[in-house]
């Protein structure tokens, strides 16, 4: 006769299909943690099929994160964004031991980037591919070139070959024709490629200088093209290899004193620091590279922003929109644009710096990558 314990551990036994559709639906916090039930889950929720599986079944309810370091911190910090940014328990500290000389000196350290739970990180001329929620991580050496301005910066994911890619445009401030160069770093390749042909007659006029923001497939950037003297985003395609342009539109206040570009509720937005005490006005466009779908969405106003400038990052699962307070801390407001609550986290602005990266399983497609310990 069976032992009650045999009986019970064969009630509970789940067939694998229902298991795997179970686990699939969790965070990836939680799969973390049950890693440690049995080696089968282990070895299941370690599958590069299932990352992905995870990442794709999750795409409308994917946990979005903030990574933050303030001047005055001796670490990143991993935030929550649909907690309180006054709760302290709903952040925590990530490891980033594998970047040299780490924590000192943190100045040296600059986020460029967010793409499918990776972070890219430059430090000490190097490119860092990072996952905070896996700790997976490969080195890029970035080619320097001390005569050339860096003015671009791009991350992101080519579904077509299934690789990463970062996008790279210096120029030559000393030129008199504005010499631009574009080069495209593949992961999978794990080379530098010059993009010919490519004459580019953009500044970056982005809060966040250089960086570009990922959206439908393609990096963007808020740019002004000096050779016609017109204001506009441009867009550089990771599958086609090609730019383009999209035109703000036509009642954007030109005479702002910031503005920024970001994805909000899943759309592409454009925030407006007005000057002498304007309010900050999102705009969305509502279908992608139609001028006429810009529509201007929230006001917030700067009598409650304690810094009088408030720069959007992005949107929470009940809609909140969380953003930069000035330089130096967080704010974050409703729907309407009423100020729910704000926090600083430092005095000086210089270092202080704040991305959206989404959590994800995800490891890179390349046996070059190194892989940190996976242990929580």
């Amino acid at each position: 006769m069976k032992s009650a314990t045999e009986i019970t551990a064969e009630t509970v036994q789940l067939p694998q299909e229902l298991i795997i559709e179970i686990l699939l639906k969790l965070p990836v916090k939680s799969l973390f943690r049950f890693k440690c039930v049995c080696k089968s889950w282990l070895s299941l929720i370690c599958d590069p099929h299932f990352a992905l599986s995870h990442y794709d079944h999750l795409s409308a309810a994917r946990t979005c994160r903030l990574v933050l370091l303030a001047p005055s911190a001796s670490e990143f910090r991993s935030m929550d964004l649909d907690a309180s940014i006054l709760d302290d328990s709903a952040s925590a500290a990530l490891n980033l031991s594998f970047l040299p000389s780490f924590p000192q000196p943190r100045y040296n350290i600059k986020i460029m980037g967010s793409c499918r739970g990776f972070l890219l990180l430059e430090c000490h001329s190097n490119l860092y591919m990072w996952n905070p929620s896996t700790h997976v991580h490969k080195q890029i050496s970035l080619r320097v070139n001390a005569m050339f301005f860096r003015f671009l910066y791009g991350f992101g994911y080519d579904p077509s070959t299934d690789d990463y890619l970062v996008l790279l445009g210096t120029c030559d401030p000393n030129s008199v024709d504005w010499v631009t160069r574009v080069e495209l770093y593949s992961l999978r390749a794990d080379t530098w490629e010059q993009i010919e042909d490519t004459y580019l007659s953009y500044v970056n006029a982005s809060v966040d200088f250089r960086l570009g923001t990922l959206f439908n497939g393609a990096i963007h950037w808020l740019a002004f093209r000096h050779d016609v003297s017109v204001k506009l985003i441009v867009a550089f395609d990771l599958s086609e290899r090609s730019f383009s342009e999209i035109p703000l539109p036509d009642d954007f206040n030109h005479n702002y004193y910031f503005c920024d570009l970001r994805v909000l509720g899943g759309f592409l937005s454009l925030s407006v620091v007005g000057i002498d005490n304007e309010p900050t006005e999102i705009w969305v466009m509502q279908e992608y590279k139609v001028k006429s779908s810009w529509t201007k969405t929230i006001v917030v106003s700067t009598d409650d922003i304690p810094t009088q400038y408030f720069f959007p990052l992005c949107s929470t699962k009940c809609g909140d929109i969380v953003g930069r307070n000035g330089f130096t801390g967080l704010l974050k407001c409703d729907d309407k644009g009423q100020v729910k609550e704000h926090r600083s986290y430092c005095d000086n602005p210089l270092g202080f710096q704040v991305a959206v990266y989404t959590e994800s399983l995800l490891s890179l497609p390349s046996h070059n990558s190194q892989q940190a310990s996976s242990r929580r």
